[in-house]
Parts: C-alpha cells; sequence; structure tokens
C-alpha cells in the first residue's frame, strides 16, 4: 500500500483568487512578483538573476502560473513535458489562514466567519485583557495592536524585559499572539499564559493563540526562537488525519502541523527549526515510515521569514534552496507513494502591509506509477484531503474530487 507525502509551502500563493476583491487583495501574487523582481534584477541579494526553480517548473509550476494568471512568471521558462500532474485550487474557505487552509488541503473546509480583532490600536477588548491579567496573574501588558512580530519586539523588547508585561498583538488573521523573551519572563511561564489565553478567546471565536518567545537585548538585538508554539481550536469535523489514525495507519507531523490541527489526528510529531532541517526530517521520516502513512510537513520560513517581512530576495532564495534539495525527495519515494506539494495561502512580499493574500495555490503532485495530466482550476482545496482517501483507502472526504487516475 502507499504513502501520502504532503508538503505545504507555507503562503506560496500563484496568482490572486477569483475572489480576492472581497479582501482587497486583487492583483495579489506571490510567486509571480517574486519572478517579476528576480528577472528585473531587483531581488540580487544573497542570489542573482532570474528565479532558477528547475526542478518546480518541470513538475507543473509555470503551467499553473499561466492556469492562474493567463501568462507564464517572468524569467521561468515553461518545459515541453511535465512530470505528474499539476493544477490550481480556489479556497472554499471563508479566510485566508494558515488553519482554514490546511484544514481544507485535509478535507474539512471551514464555512464559519472566525472571529477577528480589527482595530488597528487598542485591539482587544479590555475585559480581555483584564481577565487575562488577573487569571495569570500579569503585572500588566505591552502593544495591544495589529503589528509585525519582528517589528513590536524590537520596539518593546526591553520594556517587556524591565517590566515582565507581555506584548500582545494581532494581524489581520483570527489570532491573539503573545510574545515573551524565553530567560527574563521563561518559556513555560509563557506557554502557561498562552492556556489561560485560549481559553478566554474561546467565546470570541477565535482560531489561534500564538506563543511568541524571543531572545537577545537592547545590545544584540532581538530574534524569535524555534519554541513557537500555537494553540489551534479543533476543526469543526474529522479530517482526513482523523480518518487515518482510527484507520490503523499513520499521521506523522512535521514542523506546525500538529498544532494546526490542535494535536488531533496525529500519531507522531517532529519539530525542526528552518527550511532545510525540515527538508531533512522529512527525509529521515520517509526512509522509516510504514506503508499507509501519511506524512505532512509544513515550510513554515516562506511565510514568516520573508512573506510578513515583505522580502523578496528572502524568498526568492528560499525557493531556490527548496528547488535543490527536492531531487532527494523524489528520489526517496517509494513506488507507490505520491508527493503533493501545495499551499495555505499567498502572502505576497511585493504586497502592502503584511498579511496573507487571497490567492490560488499550486497543486503538483508527483509518484512513480503516477500519469503526467493538467488538473486545471480545483473548486477546493479539499480534493487534496479526497486524493489522500483514495490512495491509503479510507472512507471519502465530505468534501473535493479525488486527483487520482480513476477520478479523471
Amino acid at each position: 500500500m502507499a504513502r501520502a507525502i504532503v508538503l505545504v509551502l507555507d503562503s506560496f500563493g500563484v496568482g490572486a483568487a477569483a475572489d480576492a476583491a472581497k479582501f482587497g487583495d486583487e492583483g495579489a501574487n506571490t510567486l509571480g512578483h517574486i519572478a517579476e523582481q528576480c528577472a528585473q534584477g531587483q531581488a540580487d541579494e544573497g542570489r542573482r538573476g532570474p528565479l532558477q526553480i528547475p526542478h518546480l517548473v518541470e513538475l507543473g509550476l509555470a503551467e499553473i502560473s499561466r492556469g492562474a494568471t493567463g501568462s507564464y512568471p517572468p524569467g521561468l521558462t515553461p518545459v515541453p513535458q511535465c512530470r505528474g500532474r499539476y493544477g490550481w485550487a480556489q479556497e472554499l474557505s471563508s479566510g485566508k489562514d494558515t488553519p482554514s487552509g490546511h484544514w481544507e488541503m485535509a478535507g474539512v473546509p471551514v464555512l464559519f466567519e472566525w472571529g477577528y480583532f480589527t482595530n488597528k490600536d487598542a485591539s482587544f477588548p479590555p475585559e480581555l485583557l483584564d481577565e487575562l491579567l488577573a487569571q495569570a496573574a500579569l503585572p500588566g501588558y505591552l502593544g495591544n495592536c495589529h503589528a509585525s512580530g519582528t517589528e513590536i519586539i524590537e520596539r518593546l523588547g526591553v520594556e517587556h524585559c524591565r517590566t515582565g508585561k507581555p506584548i500582545v498583538y494581532t494581524s489581520a488573521d483570527s489570532v491573539f499572539q503573545i510574545a515573551c523573551h524565553e530567560d527574563t519572563f521563561g518559556l513555560e511561564r509563557l506557554y502557561e499564559v498562552c492556556e489561560v489565553a485560549r481559553k478566554l478567546v474561546d467565546p470570541y471565536n477565535i482560531g489561534r493563540v500564538i506563543a511568541r518567545p524571543f531572545k537577545g537585548s537592547a545590545e544584540s538585538g532581538f530574534v524569535r526562537t524555534a519554541n513557537r508554539r500555537d494553540y489551534a481550536t479543533p476543526p469543526p469535523a474529522p479530517t482526513v488525519l482523523d480518518k487515518l489514525k482510527a484507520a490503523g495507519g499513520e499521521v506523522i507531523s512535521i514542523g506546525k502541523i500538529a498544532d494546526i490541527f490542535a494535536h488531533q489526528g496525529i500519531t507522531q510529531k517532529y519539530k525542526a527549526d528552518g527550511l532545510e532541517a525540515l527538508v531533512a526530517k522529512t527525509l529521515e521520516v520517509m526512509t522509516q515510515a510504514p506503508e499507509r502513512s501519511l506524512i505532512f510537513t509544513n515550510l513554515v520560513d516562506f511565510d514568516t521569514l520573508y512573506g510578513h517581512r515583505r522580502d523578496v530576495a528572502g524568498y526568492a532564495r528560499a525557493l531556490e534552496t527548496f528547488d535543490r534539495l527536492l531531487p532527494k525527495i523524489l528520489a526517496e519515494l517509494e513506488q507507490d507513494d505520491i508527493l503533493i506539494m501545495s499551499a495555505d495561502h499567498g502572502c505576497d512580499p511585493t504586497w502592502p502591509g503584511t498579511d496573507h493574500t487571497r490567492e490560488y495555490v499550486p497543486i503538483m503532485m508527483y509518484g512513480k506509477n503516477l500519469p503526467a495530466h493538467n488538473l486545471g482550476r480545483r473548486e477546493s482545496f479539499a480534493d487534496i484531503g479526497q486524493s489522500i482517501a483514495e490512495l491509503l483507502e479510507l472512507e471519502p472526504m465530505d468534501y473535493g474530487i479525488s486527483m487520482l487516475p480513476q477520478r479523471l
């Protein structure tokens, strides 16, 4: 029996979705704008010239972009014959956030509206913050606004270390984020505060509370560490992960996948820090995972280090690094395995602000026994979950259409 390996290139959109105007994202294009700036010589920091991702192009990425936007990305030369099957997917869920995208990929779209903290300043209700201070025995708080995570720790890190007041902030996502210094405040103490906050934000229908630990000093600067932890509300229905676990299969989380699914439907979980380490851990797991396994990896650096920070050159470097590592993943596939690469939303590094962008996501599928095929536009990310269910001989999901050969 086969295995499914799913790699989420976090935030790697391929062009504005059909409903992007509702989100203020009409014209966003993560891949296209990165390629454009590379081709124009405007992303030559640590790299040079047009975007070089030949293995992704072989797997259909240039054709995906043309299908989603009407044109090839600048500097990406299409190949005469793509390998595997490829398409682009519209999101059915109501948001453009991490849980919605991942849950929909696992067969459970988010068809309700999340709660949001929409005020740019004084973002959180006073009664929520008062209750957090009381229940977590805190001396106060800093922030209480929409902010970039790196910017706000640079601005408030010194005061936080001096006062012991946590930094609380949010964004356009359904999220309550808490940043604290690992040494002066304490990592476990931060986690305890986030657990209190998780319960308090439930009445507001907030998707995630995120612990954002950092280290450093005023002299050296403050940097976030790899000890981030997401406290997510559980998916509203059983995902393909739950079904596989219940059927006796292995569901192996690499990176932040377990947190995104509130640790439901997971049989093994591994953390790693950085793109190359996450790929290395995926390769290691691939050598050991038995038949009827789902190996599910989130490659978060694309989003957190480059998309949100609007770092075009950094995003391009990360894509080129991943492309160089991709042949190792392909070589490790067993005869009946299927590799699926996709994304959970966009985060165009040329777009105004620092938030996600509502975009189509790529779907690239490869297996040694999988015939090449242009899958075209898919109406939901849930087609991924339905394909996994069919591959691993599970009961069908309620949403999605399988992209395996017998369904075409």
